[in-house]
Formats: structure tokens, sequence, C-alpha cells
């Protein structure tokens, strides 16, 4: 078999999702295999229980496993949570032989790590902005040009090691070995971003279970993250003390009935809530449903567009905004995502794939599984917009692709010089 296989987990407050993808000889992504289990060890994504979550990793790689007929060794997994944090950084290296290497860059690079941080906090991810060569600025890849001193403004993304070390904890007792760890955001802008929405700029919003995840891209880079601790599991909450129902049964009203704008439920549509404690049911009109969910909605939406405007990226978003996650299914989310933030807005979908089992996984609340997986297939991407700290570089196969440029870069310099 020719495929290069691939598994994404993407550990989730309310579900595990597994996803097993193949890269065929075309260099088509083909979904192999799909695995959900539900999740209740974690909270606002972080993990408060190995063992459930343990469980529920072996129980979502083992069904995509079954489904894709492959064995799965080791994955790639996201990580979230409030305490994600980024702050940008600079760093400067000088060039001792007049060219610019790949060398030269990575440890540029790992100078922009050498900041000061609490020793209970790692680094995730070093994304460069923009190099700055001999002083000129907006260089995009600075590798074959000359110059003698070499700059760059990063961003920088940081995790807690101890939520870290709980992921990779789950995913080891559950006996597969971590590959990589990706940044939930970041994979997902992997599925449901097209290019060119990168490129003009665009505001990444995945509603989750526990969290809400805030990507904001420009000019072909992730320029601001942020994690907020406001999802999907407070609309439930606020349906299940508004409502007086269970939580079960709140959750499936807001899936079945919710809508996130009032104008959009029919007020003569009429609910039946189960009674509890041996009480009688009870019937409420859809539009009070609605006017349970819509406050909350907006208040995620607003911490969002805080997060955005925060960012100093919020006038530079020509394309809107992206609304994904399982947060998004809520009819409505869209609408309600354009009138608070004040910019278009559309639900995104996972896209990209070549086959398999596209259609199961065509739904926001996969966009960060699909994400991880794409992700993964992408060693060239990855190599010019990120590095991992614990990743060696080479394992990505990076080498080439410097190489590569370098070489073409100086033949077409050595021409220029032969012309003078």
């Amino acid at each position: 078999m020719s495929e290069q296989i691939v598994v994404g987990v993407d550990i989730g407050t309310t579900k595990v999702c597994a996803v097993v993808a193949g890269k065929d000889d075309l260099g088509r992504v083909n979904i192999l295999g799909v695995g959900v289990a539900p999740s209740d060890g974690l909270n606002r994504g972080v993990v408060v229980n190995i063992d459930r979550t343990v469980r529920a990793v072996r129980a979502a790689i083992e069904e995509a496993e079954r489904a894709a007929g492959v064995e799965v060794h080791s994955v790639i997994v996201g990580i979230a949570g409030d305490h994600v944090q980024s702050f940008q950084s600079r760093g400067v290296v000088t060039i001792s032989n007049g060219e610019i290497t790949e060398s030269d860059v990575q440890r540029l690079l790992e100078d922009t790590m050498h900041v000061a941080m609490p020793a209970d906090r790692e680094i995730l991810h070093v994304i460069p902005q923009e190099f700055i060569v001999d002083g000129q600025d907006g260089v995009a890849d600075p590798i074959g040009m000359s110059g003698v001193r070499l700059e760059a403004n990063v961003h920088i993304i940081t995790g807690l090691v101890s939520a870290a070390k709980n992921i990779y904890r789950c995913i080891e007792k559950a006996g597969f070995e971590v590959a990589d760890i990706v940044l939930e955001p970041l994979a997902s802008s992997f599925s449901v971003l097209h290019d060119d929405e990168k490129e003009v700029g665009v505001a990444l919003i995945d509603i989750g279970g526990g969290t809400t995840d805030i990507a904001v891209f420009e000019d072909n880079t992730i320029r601001h993250t942020a994690v907020i601790a406001v999802a999907g599991n407070k609309v439930t909450d606020d349906i299940r003390k508004g409502l007086g129902v269970m939580r079960d049964q709140a959750e499936r009203l807001k899936r079945q009935f919710g809508t996130a704008l009032v104008d959009f439920a029919d007020p003569g549509e009429q609910i039946e809530i189960p009674g509890i404690g041996g009480r009688p049911e009870k019937t409420i009109g859809r539009d009070t449903l609605a006017q349970v969910i819509q406050p909350r909605m907006e208040e995620i939406l607003e911490i969002a567009a805080i997060e955005i405007k925060r960012s100093g990226y919020g006038r530079h978003l020509g394309v809107g905004t992206v609304v994904t996650g399982g947060g998004a299914l809520i009819p409505g989310t869209a609408e309600l995502a354009a009138e608070v933030l004040e910019m278009d807005a559309r639900i995104g979908m996972p896209m990209g794939l070549g086959g398999g089992l596209v259609e199961e996984v065509s739904n926001p609340k996969f966009a960060t599984g699909v994400g991880l997986v794409l992700y993964g297939m992408q060693p060239e991407v990855i190599g010019s917009s990120t590095i991992t700290e614990d990743v060696e570089s080479n394992a990505r196969g990076l080498e080439t692709p410097g190489e590569t440029v370098v070489s073409r870069i100086a033949s077409r310099m050595k021409a220029w010089f032969d012309e003078l």
C-alpha cells in the first residue's frame, strides 16, 4: 500500500474524535476511518481525569482503526484550553558566510525562543511573521539571500507543561505514541480555511464544548491565537437551569430545536419538556428556547470580537470570519456572528479531501480532527510556517525543499553576477 497514513486525535471536552487518513500517489487525502467517543475526562479543554480520557481515546482510535482496516501506532494530537497564550517576539543572528541558509533560519528561530518564561509553561509553536535581512523588512523566505544580519518577528504560542504532559500521558496509556502536539485552532485552519482567505485576512472561531478557539490570519500567516473558556457547554448549562431539565435533556433540546437567533424560531412551534421527579411534561414555544440560547452565543462571539480587536488585525479581515466546531451546528450561528462581529461570516466545513469517508466528516465538529491529519500531511507547509519545539526538523523532511530553494536562488544570483 503506497499510502502515507496519518492519524489525528482531537481530545475535546465533550468528545474524542480520531481520524485516519491516507495520501495516495496523486497527493489526494482520503479519509479511511473515523472514530468518535463521548468524553467526560476534560474540563474546559484540559484533562482532569486521566482514566476516563484514556478510555475515550482508546475507544475512538479503535473505532477509526476498524473502519480503516489499519493498525495505528502514532498519532498527532491537538491541545487547547484557556491556559494557551501567545505573544510576539523578535530575534537576531549574524550570517558568517554571507549567504543565508536553512541552518541560519533554524538558529534564528531558536534565538527567538530564548524568552523569559515561567517554569510551568512551554513553547508549543514558533511561527515566523516576517524576516528582516540587513534592515530590509517584509521578507517571506530569506533562504539563499545575501546578508550579514538576519532578524525575525515571530508569534510564539505557549501552554502549561502539565496540560501537555497529561495529553501525552493519556495517549501513551491508551497504547499509542505522540508524533506531534498541535494547537487546535491552528489545526482547524488547515481543514476549513481557503488559502485565499488566509491571504486576504480571516478570523477563525472554533466553538467547541469546553473552549472557543480563535485564530487570525493575514498574508498567509497566523497573526494571533487565543483560547477562551466559554463555549457550547455553557449554552447547555443555561438551558438546564433556565428550563429546569436534566443535562442530557438540555443537550438534546439544544441539538434538536435550538436556534442562535430568536427571529429564526417559530413562536407557534411547541416543544415538549420532560417532567422531573414524576412531574407532568411541560410545553414551551421554540422561541423561548432561542431566548435562552441567543444571549450566551452572543457572549461567546463578543469575547471572540474582543480577541480579534486585541490582535490588532480587526480592520484587516477582508474576508470576515469563519465559524466552525460543534457549536456552529446551531442554526443561525453564522447570521448571529455576522451581526455581532459586523463582518461577513460563514460556517466552516472540512474541505480539501480527495475521497473515502468525506461525507461522514463534512461537519463542523470534525474541523479539528480533519485539520490534524491535513497538518500532518503537509511537511512543506509546516516547514515554512511552524517549528514545534520537540520535533526534529529533519524528521519532517525539511532539508530537501530548503536545499532546492537555496540552489535555485544561488544559480540565479550567479547568472546575475556573470552578466555584470
